[in-house]
């Protein structure tokens, strides 16, 4: 009996010793590149160049509407790459908002490893770049990103597409049976720090969200004061969620 649960005992502590190691390899799902240009998404856009407080140069693109109320920078959730929210940007466009659209370290054809310290640092270099008013987009871990960098310098409109509460509340959602909170490297905690924030927010939610509880976006729209906007049978990847009218006319609500 001493055996076993001695056998049981490590395989628990490898188990997690492996999942500290690799967990960021849970959190960040980064496509690579190559990507087209600009121009070749969307007429007249412009391949741009963000240069972080770290030192890295990472790749975007801007497309800018003559006379646009807002530029909207769009904060990607944790897979893919900038090509997949091109579709946004042409619907926030065709309604005569600029749109940024850029990639994380180690997203697309960029340098560096993703870490919640980085992506603090790369939301900033986004924001540098534009001169005028600017609406914050953030998509599940962008939301958290948006999040983070309303506490430094205030949007004048903010949407936040299925958001989670914090990274371990999503993680224990998904992982039960590990000690996620005390495990995580990378928080995210999106309610604690909408204390200090206060500005017009939208929260867009699919009912349906296997990825993301919906209660939890729910709780973020509390905490955040905003107008809760709830597609139904959506899920997390769902176009609807990523381009469809409900997200653009939630971005035109707070410009």
């Amino acid at each position: 009996m001493r055996r076993a649960i001695w056998i049981a005992a490590v395989v628990v502590v490898t188990i997690i010793a492996v999942v500290f190691a690799f967990q960021r390899k849970l959190v960040y799902f980064p496509s690579p590149g190559p990507l087209p240009s600009a121009e070749e998404v969307l007429p007249g856009g412009r391949d741009v160049r963000l240069v972080t407080a770290d030192g890295l140069l990472l790749d975007g693109w801007h497309f800018e509407v003559p006379d646009a109320p807002a530029t909207v920078i769009v904060f990607p959730g944790n897979g893919g790459n900038r090509a997949g929210r091109a579709p946004l940007a042409r619907a926030l466009t065709e309604r005569g908002l600029s749109v940024l659209l850029f990639d994380y370290r180690g997203y697309g054809d960029n340098p560096g490893k993703p870490t919640e310290e980085g992506l603090t640092y790369d939301a900033r270099a986004a924001l540098d770049l534009i001169d005028g008013p600017v609406i914050y987009f953030g998509e599940s871990l962008g939301a958290a990103v948006a999040v983070e960098l309303a506490t430094h310098r205030p949007p004048v409109g903010m949407v936040l597409r299925s958001p989670f509460t914090s990274l371990a509340a999503a993680g224990s959602h998904h992982y039960p049976w590990l000690p996620v909170k005390m495990l995580l490297q990378d928080k995210y905690p999106v309610v604690e720090r909408l204390s200090g924030v206060d500005v017009p927010t939208v929260v867009v939610l699919g009912t349906s969200d296997s990825v993301v509880p919906p209660a939890q976006s729910r709780e973020v729209a509390s905490a955040a004061r905003a107008k809760l906007v709830e597609v139904a049978g959506a899920d997390h990847n769902d176009e609807v969620l990523c381009c469809g009218p409900q997200v653009v006319d939630a971005v035109l609500s707070v410009r």
